[in-house]
């Protein structure tokens, strides 16, 4: 695998990528073409810092976050991601990335049609390290000129379906500024 900033996590690196049981290089991780998280958006996500623990680095709120990935994935429907897999998963990772700053942890409703209905196999679980991000102390907010539904089926959880956040946050650089945030239909 590929050195990692020499165990400083601020130090931009690729990480490496756990993909349904096999550790490879974040760059080399790949899933089906047809896994549903890329055709429609039919999956789920939770991203975590690492902090320094007692005992060196350790995922920030795992438990947390692993109860919104329950969540998000109850929201829509899926099945949940086994906890057990999961938590292997990200201590398996972070071995292989000393480095880490964050990690990703993406569940799918797996391979599927070319169409909105599911497949009927398992689901795809995803769990990759990368350097942190060094956020600004602060920067200028840019309010969208979209809204967000906050009555729709989505509110509320953190799926794989993240184009709406992505050109909000084009639009907010395009206007020199580093965050978007969107109004709702009540203003």
């Amino acid at each position: 695998m590929a050195e990692t900033g020499a165990n400083n996590p601020s130090e931009p690196h690729d990480g490496v990528c756990w993909v349904n049981g096999q550790i490879v290089d974040a760059s080399d991780g790949s899933v089906s073409a047809m896994d549903h998280s890329i055709v429609v958006g039919d999956g789920v996500f939770e991203t975590l810092k690492v902090i320094n623990g007692p005992d060196g680095p350790v995922p920030f709120a795992l438990t947390r976050h692993l109860d919104r990935l329950r969540h998000s994935a109850d929201g829509l429907g899926m099945e949940a991601a086994n906890e057990d897999r999961v938590r292997a998963a990200v201590a398996e990772v972070m071995v292989g990335d000393p480095a880490a700053g964050r990690i990703r942890i993406t569940w799918s409703s797996g391979p599927g049609p070319l169409s909105s209905g599911r497949g009927n196999g398992p689901g795809t679980l995803i769990v990759a390290t990368s350097s942190s991000n060094v956020w600004p102390e602060s920067g200028r907010v840019y309010m969208s000129r979209w809204t967000r539904n906050e009555n729709g089926p989505l509110v509320g959880l953190k799926t794989t379906s993240y184009a709406e956040n992505v050109l909000a946050l084009a639009e907010a650089h395009r206007h020199g500024c580093t965050e978007a945030l969107f109004t709702n239909t009540e203003g």
